[in-house]
């Protein structure tokens, strides 16, 4: 099939002005030539400008067979972002897909480490080896920041300043933020930066683009390398949990709240947009809840010495 004007023109909208991800604009293009492909083998008649919303309709049933609720909830607000492009173009009035509803997702909790847990988890690799030593500082790294593999895999050398502890991340959006950096992840980082030294028999040449975790060839890792690896030191670990490398950004997220760290803090750190966002990505227990209500809100207080003089 050959390539449609419009999402060229979309492909440049998402890049230049939308600023998105490389990864969120090949989700979206993908969305929209299966949905291209769908209209050409059912209507040949139509194209992106004449579709209404009963075609759209059709194409989720058909998705519906095969995909899960989250997939076509994806899909779907792809096609509503693309018409409102054509829409801010001149060229459609109304957006087709406004009027559809979105599929009703489960919802799921993702899965986090317990301390021990993620404490025995960092003492997998093995430490008298460059990998080894080079994973521990990634696994301690993704623990104490939070980070996202796609934030620990783009980082350089110079984005982590030792002195300040601290990391300027590229998020997503291409949005830049700086999150605090934990000791054990700073001296991790530090014991790696000496083997590499070591393995070159002298301090490695350093550059503004050098990146800060090296493959075997001397090239930045990609995160699903980067996944490969954490997956590995998962499966040794022997844990009887659905754990994947983005549970240790739960997992951070799940350990500051629960030693009383504030959800908009948390919010900044992870680099969420809107605060509902971080509350998905944080699971507390009720009983905490209500300790920490219990020990913070004055008509807590009031409400049980009321309780114990009425006794």
């Amino acid at each position: 099939m050959k390539s449609d004007p419009l999402l060229e023109e979309f492909e440049h909208y998402l890049s230049v002005e939308k600023n998105v991800s490389p990864h969120t604009q090949r989700n979206y293009l993908n969305d929209l030539r299966q949905f291209s492909h769908y209209l050409h083998s059912e209507f040949p008649e139509r194209d992106f400008t004449t579709v209404d919303s009963l075609t759209i309709r059709s194409y989720l049933g058909v998705l519906h067979k095969k995909n899960r609720k989250s997939s076509i909830a994806r899909k779907l607000a792809s096609l509503r972002t693309f018409y409102k492009f054509l829409i801010r173009k001149g060229i459609l009035k109304e957006n087709p897909a406004a009027v559809v509803s979105t599929p009703r997702l489960e919802k799921h909790m993702p899965s986090f480490l317990s301390i021990d847990e993620m404490f025995s988890l960092l003492t997998m690799p093995d430490t008298t080896t460059l990998a080894g030593i080079r994973d521990r500082a990634i696994m301690e790294m993704l623990y104490s920041s939070g980070l996202r593999v796609s934030e620990l895999v783009g980082m350089d050398e110079e984005h982590l300043d030792v002195n300040l502890g601290i990391v300027k991340v590229m998020g997503k959006g291409k949005k830049e933020r700086i999150v605090p950096v934990g000791g054990k992840a700073l001296e991790a980082v530090k014991n790696y930066s000496n083997a590499l030294a070591v393995r070159y028999k002298s301090t490695p040449p350093l550059s503004i683009k050098r990146p800060l975790f090296l493959n075997q060839r001397g090239g930045r890792l990609t995160a699903r390398s980067v996944a490969r690896i954490i997956n590995r030191y998962i499966d040794q670990c022997g844990l009887l949990k659905n754990i994947s490398p983005h549970s240790l950004r739960h997992t951070f997220a799940t350990h500051m709240l629960d030693a009383g760290a504030d959800l908009r803090a948390i919010q900044e750190l992870l680099g969420h947009v809107s605060l509902s966002t971080t509350q998905k990505y944080t699971h507390v227990s009720v009983s905490k809840l209500m300790e920490t209500y219990d020990k913070a809100h004055p008509k807590s207080r009031e409400k049980t010495d009321n309780l114990v003089t009425d006794n």
